[in-house]
């Protein structure tokens, strides 16, 4: 035994299984030339066919049959060719003597294959009225798995075969039983595993050529074929139903203690998904137009199968997409993937399971859960580095990969990495801890095959034996994976949106940069000149050194405010009637009378101070320089409205100055006036030199603009009182969303006034959905910015429920945050009483129930 020579499993991978050169006794075979000239025959034909297999090999074959018979035959060679497989005849008198034959035909090589199975059951049920009911069954399956089920049945109930088992392959070729029906005496298989040397290479490349084998006999007589090679070798009986076994399989199969198999193929894909496997105790033979009726069943089966399979994949990949939905919302607000990490990492846990993420993005890293430092991430970055581009990447041993990677975790044995850029390389990588599963094998893995003498045989022992895995994670499925490459292309789109955005913005600031810069010094030459003159004028007021100091000091001091007004209150509204009253008051001198403003008192976003305070600034010094303030009769006025769309309407007006004349050029300061609203605010401006006096017609859209008191004498818009009972019937409850717990008690107070029978606060999106199921919610005041999460969920459910809302934002530069909300009216922090009390008049309104 010491000298014999090693012997693995490779050996059955070798085996030509195709070219056994014979036939199971159930039926017989002759092959022929494309002229009909006999090349092989099975022995057995002397039995069934009554031919002398030592005589009929070179003869034409129409000389050995009946001419009906050959014609029957040369009928159906038209439906076979090299690549469509096999046909079949049924009930064939092949002899003329009544006897009936069911006949296999096909193409192997250089020959016609002919093979002949006595019809052994004259009155065979029709097997193919139970193909539609048994298909039935396996539609109305709810999953896979449950298709899977249904289809032992069927099988049985077509087969007549003891167990039925649906064997799924693994990625490694290994299989497991996941469905089974068997006799009430016979033990279980269900749910172990077979390691993937049972099914050669070889095998399972004939089992997706030819869908369906039986072996009716283990024990059952091969006839050899006649001769064993001919002038192109031995026959290829690939597609042969009837070809003989390996006697190594056939070991197999009684250590097993089967004596008649059948196998089934499943594909998905034109791949090898799995098989359907009958075993049966006893020798049983199926008949051919009955295997034609399973064949057929198999392959709607494959199909019903695979369409679950898929809607499965469907329903992931709309997760998916509504994950992507919830990343770009996330992530519009121009955070990039590590500050936008703590805000979507619960939705990748829910996507895919895992104990660990870790994203790597422009040399900046961020984890949560179990994951490696940086130092060890970048450990592993570098073996990352040397995969494909564009390709996730699914280890479930990771040291077998990496087993010096002495920087990570031990616990980590799996990951799944997605690539969200081809320059650097960047990572979103998904972690698993280690974990020992038992295995539960049929026999021992590991001892698959023994040696008798020289000779492989395979393992006699199929016992449930359980073996203990350690050193991997869960593998990483189908449907992850899947997950995972529609999760690499949300990504690398919101990347690439970010980076858009990021450029759009460079530009933007560059070219805002220019005009700023040119700005600055036409200001510095402007500030300059009224200084120059305000020293000259000044003289002629003062009696003294003292009192032209103190005149002069005031009025510089005074011009300086107006220029302190565009940092001094950042980030928060400003009043439009401030700035313009500073801007002026440098120039009147104590004769405020000659400005008169009426209308509202608009309060600004701050985004856009410093446009208006440039726009004002050069309307006021035109006005000094040129216009009504030139002199002391001269009279600006400035009014100020709400458009029914919301936006504000600045009428200027200069009267009692100079006669106008248009400017034979246009200066800088014009251009600012005229140019920089329409520009950067998307807003209009109109200037006119009338006889009358210098005009100008100003828009500003109304995301730009909330409103302050009306200002004292001007004319107001008629408006209701506010009363108690002004809301009642449409407010029975409200709802105010805000993380500041007084400024929620100050909302709700406010709202009570109003007439709200209840208002309830929430401080959290969760918190506040459940009051709207709670409570018939009639309004809601929401507050956009939440502390770690947005009112984005809450305000599309008020919309999609047909409630009115106001929007509360303390962003300075809001509106690309609201975009992605619903249409709703909007108020800058901080708002009175009078302001939240007139936008929800406006909301109530423009719904159609104040």
């Amino acid at each position: 035994m010491a000298n014999l020579p090693s012997v693995d499993l490779t050996e059955c991978d070798r085996e030509p299984i195709h070219l056994l050169g014979g036939v199971q006794g159930y039926g017989c075979l002759v092959s022929t030339s494309f002229d009909f000239l006999i090349n092989h025959v099975s022995a057995n034909v002397a039995e069934l066919l009554k031919l002398d297999p030592h005589t009929v090999v070179g003869r034409p074959l129409p000389e050995l049959l009946p001419e009906q018979t050959m014609h029957n035959l040369r009928a159906n060679l038209q439906f076979v060719g090299p690549k469509t497989g096999v046909t079949r005849v049924f009930a064939c008198d092949v002899l003329g003597n009544g006897a009936l034959f069911d006949l296999s035909i096909h193409i192997s090589g250089q020959s016609y294959v002919f093979e002949f199975e006595p019809r052994i059951d004259i009155a065979q049920r029709d097997q193919l009225a139970l193909i539609q009911p048994l298909l039935a069954r396996v539609k109305r399956a709810a999953t896979a798995l449950d298709a899977c089920r249904e289809a032992t049945a069927a099988m049985q109930a077509l087969s007549g075969f003891d167990r039925i088992m649906v064997y799924q392959f693994a990625a490694d070729g290994a299989g497991e039983v996941i469905a089974e029906r068997h006799g009430p005496r016979m033990a279980p298989f269900l749910g172990l595993h077979y390691p993937a040397s049972d099914i050669p290479q070889q095998a399972r490349a004939l089992y997706k050529r030819n869908l369906l084998r039986l072996i009716a006999d283990v024990d059952g007589p091969v006839s050899p074929l006649v001769p064993q090679t001919g002038p192109h070798g031995a026959l290829d009986l690939s597609l042969s139903a009837t070809r003989a076994v390996s006697a190594i399989h056939l070991e197999y199969l009684r250590n097993m203690g089967v004596a008649a198999s059948m196998s089934v193929s499943i594909l998905k894909d034109g791949e090898l998904w799995g098989l359907i496997a009958c075993h049966h105790q006893s020798a049983r033979y199926v008949t051919c137009q009955r295997r034609t009726a399973i064949e057929l069943f198999a392959q709607f089966f494959s199909y019903e199968l695979a369409q679950k399979i898929e809607r499965a994949g469907r329903h992931d990949e709309r997760a998916a997409r509504q994950l992507h939905d919830r990343l770009m919302i996330s992530l519009s607000a121009g955070a990039d993937i590590i500050d936008g990490f703590k805000t979507i990492a619960d939705e990748l846990f829910n996507l895919i399971p895992c104990d660990g993420i870790a994203v790597y993005a422009e040399g900046r890293y961020a984890a949560r859960g179990v994951a490696p430092g940086k130092a060890g991430f970048l450990e592993l970055a570098s073996f990352l580095n040397t995969e494909p581009t564009g390709e996730i990447i699914c280890i479930d041993k990771l040291g077998e990969v990496l087993p010096d990677a002495a920087a990570l975790s031990d616990q980590l044995t799996g990951l799944m990495a997605i690539p969200i850029s081809r320059a650097p390389r960047d990572y979103i990588v998904f972690f698993r801890r280690e974990v020992a599963r038992s295995v539960t094998w049929a026999g021992n893995p590991h001892k698959p095959v023994e040696t008798d003498g020289e000779r492989l045989t395979p393992r006699k022992s199929f016992a449930a034996w359980k073996e203990l895995a350690r050193g991997a994670s869960p593998p990483w499925s189908e449907r992850e994976q899947r997950a995972g490459e529609a999760l690499r292309l949300s990504l690398i789109e919101i990347v690439l949106k970010l980076s858009d955005e990021a450029n759009l913005a460079q530009q933007k600031a560059a070219e805002k940069q220019e005009l700023l810069i040119a700005e600055l010094n036409h200001r510095v030459r402007n500030i300059l000149n009224l200084i120059r003159s305000l020293v000259s004028q000044s003289r002629g007021e003062a009696t003294d050194i003292a009192s032209y100091t103190r005149v002069l000091d005031g009025r510089i001091q005074s011009l300086a405010r107006a220029h302190d007004q565009l940092t001094r209150r950042a980030w928060s509204p400003i009043s439009l009637l401030e700035l313009i009253e500073t801007e002026v008051r440098a120039f009147l001198n104590g004769q405020g009378h000659r400005l008169k403003v009426s209308g509202v008192a608009p309060m600004l976003a701050p985004q856009i101070l410093s446009t208006m305070a440039l726009v004002v600034h050069e309307l006021v010094t035109n006005a000094a320089k040129y216009g009504a303030l030139v002199d002391k009769s001269g009279i600006v006025s400035i009014d100020m409205r709400i458009a029914a769309d919301g936006a504000l309407t600045i009428a200027w007006r200069e009267r009692g100055g100079p006669p106008v004349q248009a400017p034979t050029r246009q200066g800088f300061g014009m251009t600012i006036i005229e140019k920089t609203i329409p520009y950067e605010l998307g807003g209009t401006v109109d200037t006119r030199y009338a006889p009358a006096g210098f005009e100008a017609d100003i828009m500003i859209p109304a995301r730009f603009v909330s409103l302050g008191a009306i200002r004292a004498g001007a004319a107001r818009p008629a408006a209701k009182p506010v009363a108690k009972h002004a809301l009642a019937a449409p407010m029975e409850h409200a709802l105010i969303v805000e993380d500041s717990m007084i400024a929620a008690l100050d909302a709700a107070d406010t709202l009570k006034q109003a007439g709200a029978a209840a208002a309830h606060t929430a401080a959290n999106v969760a918190d506040a959905l459940a009051l709207i199921d709670r409570y018939p919610i009639r309004f809601a005041l929401l507050d956009v910015n939440l502390g770690d999460e947005t009112s984005l969920a809450v305000a599309q459910r008020l919309a999609s429920d047909g409630i009115v809302f106001v929007l509360v934002t303390g962003y300075g530069d809001g509106a690309g945050i609201l975009d992605s909300y619903p249409p709703a009216r909007v108020i800058s922090k901080p708002f009175t009483e009078e302001t939240l009390l007139q936008n929800l008049r406006a909301a109530f309104s423009k719904a159609g129930r104040a």
